[in-house]
């Protein structure tokens, strides 16, 4: 195994001593009046050299380590993998690395991420809370380190957050049902106390009853950790009972096991039953006829937390809450 270069090398080869060496690569020439073509030296032998700098120590020594921790509900979720993608690229962007976990909406596990990702002395952390994860938050909001919440909010905390106005998007696609003449709009959620979920079922529900259907409204709710198995009973009881003939989607994994459900039944989209899902994916293609869907402005949700994470960990002190606007995709699921 070849040797590894150290500043002592190029010290050496240069003429020079250690410490001015280091001065130079650790971009702190100006400051101790290094002239130019020292400089120029150094950097011309660190590369023929193809020094590699000790990134660890680097990082003690600048008090940065130029990472970012990022966790979400469940990366294997299409919505949670895109948004990690936007995130890492725009980190990159600004010469910061990401490292991800999953909570799978444990909050046990969402501890324990917490916990490792601060021991690798993250510089900031961008978080999907989960489920009884608020005095968790509390704590961690009570350090120094820089922190945003994405996509869920926790209304006992007032921080930075980016997340979408989760009550008007279902309200839009209520609305959107109504005025295609159906009357009878189910919704199907996950039994949650987090916000999000409680402003779609909100939104729903208000916008029902806007349009003089109180008695209409039926809410039907699946545990995520049992979400396969109750969607195939909700939509065995939904699709026999026959009194529905619209249904909503609240997140984009129960609509791609309510599309499941649909065709193993053999339902007619949208002759027997118009169909919203929420967020896209290319399962939503593929379904005959495509699926109208509420969308995320994903990208933007993205490069939002990301923004304000950097802007905390270079000092802002200011509180940022960005509240997104959906978009509904119209297709052929709804006639």
């Amino acid at each position: 195994m070849a040797k590894k270069v150290s500043m002592k090398d190029i010290a050496e080869k240069v003429g020079v001593s250690t410490a001015l060496v280091s001065y130079v690569l650790n971009g702190l020439e100006k400051e101790k009046r290094v002239g130019p073509e020292v400089v120029k030296r150094i950097h011309q032998v660190a590369k023929d050299l193809k020094y590699k700098p000790n990134q660890i120590a680097r990082s003690l020594r600048r008090g940065s380590t130029n990472t970012i921790g990022l966790i979400v509900a469940d990366i294997s979720n299409p919505f949670f993998g895109q948004l990690a993608r936007v995130i890492e690229d725009e980190a990159a962007e600004s010469g910061y690395t990401v490292v991800f976990g999953s909570s799978d909406e444990n909050s046990e596990k969402s501890a324990t991420l917490i916990d490792i990702l601060l021991n690798r002395q993250v510089d900031g952390l961008i978080i999907t809370p989960s489920e009884g994860s608020t005095e968790q938050i509390k704590m961690l909001l009570q350090g120094d380190i820089p922190v945003v919440l994405m996509d869920r909010y926790l209304p006992d905390i007032s921080t930075n957050r980016v997340v979408l106005d989760n009550f008007n998007a279902t309200y839009t696609a209520v609305n959107y049902f109504i005025s295609k003449g159906y009357k009878k709009v189910n919704m199907i959620a996950y039994k949650s106390s987090l916000v999000h979920m409680q402003e779609r079922i909100r939104g729903y529900q208000e916008a029902m009853k806007d349009n003089g259907l109180a008695n209409e409204v039926v809410v039907k709710e699946i545990s995520y950790s049992h979400a396969k198995s109750e969607m195939e009973k909700v939509m065995e009881d939904l699709l026999l009972d026959k009194k529905i003939d619209a249904l909503l989607f609240a997140t984009n994994a129960l609509s791609i096991s309510g599309l499941y459900a649909i065709r193993k039944h053999h339902i007619k989209v949208p002759e027997e039953l118009a169909v919203i899902g929420f967020d896209g994916h290319e399962v939503f293609d593929f379904f005959q006829p495509p699926l109208t869907y509420i969308q995320q402005p994903l990208e933007e949700m993205g490069k939002e937390s990301v923004k304000i994470l950097l802007d905390q960990i270079k000092g802002s002190r200011k509180k940022v809450q960005v509240e997104l606007t959906h978009r509904l995709i119209e297709r052929a699921s709804c006639l």
